[in-house]
């Protein structure tokens, strides 16, 4: 019996060789493992500080382009209401136009019977001329 136990103990040494050996084994692939995701995340933490100095970098240039922006946005509201005083002006200028052509309108409605009366005159005027300059020539 003492050699069974003999077989018995040299089974589980064996047993826990073998145990020893594949979990030396799996920790060796785990420790490759791990190397390699640490060398990966340390590419990746390089890139991203890369991509943070260049996002850092578009990001000031957009806020000078906004500011830019905002900037002739307003010189061009300054022109946009220039036009529209001046666009005021011209039509202002137009009504007033309108108003001295109603009043002189009106004006020579008033007086185109006194204008038509001088022309009568004017036309009467003329015929005594002509028939005097007549009569002096034939004279």
């Amino acid at each position: 019996m003492e050699n069974l136990l003999y077989i018995s103990a040299l089974i589980v040494a064996l047993a826990i060789a073998v145990f020893v050996f594949f979990a030396v084994r799996t920790l060796k692939s785990t420790q490759k493992t791990l190397d390699s995701i640490s060398l990966t995340l340390e590419n990746l933490n390089k890139q991203m500080e890369g991509v943070t100095v260049e996002t850092t970098a578009l990001l000031n240039k957009v806020n000078k382009l906004a500011d830019d922006i905002n900037e002739k946005s307003q010189k061009l509201n300054s022109l946009v209401d220039n036009v529209k005083g001046i666009g005021d002006t011209v039509q202002e200028f137009n009504h007033s136009l309108q108003n001295v052509s109603k009043e002189f309108m009106q004006g020579a409605e008033k007086n185109a019977d006194k204008a038509a009366q001088v022309m009568q005159w004017g036309e009467a005027a003329l015929g005594i001329w002509n028939k005097y300059k007549k009569l002096k020539n034939n004279k």
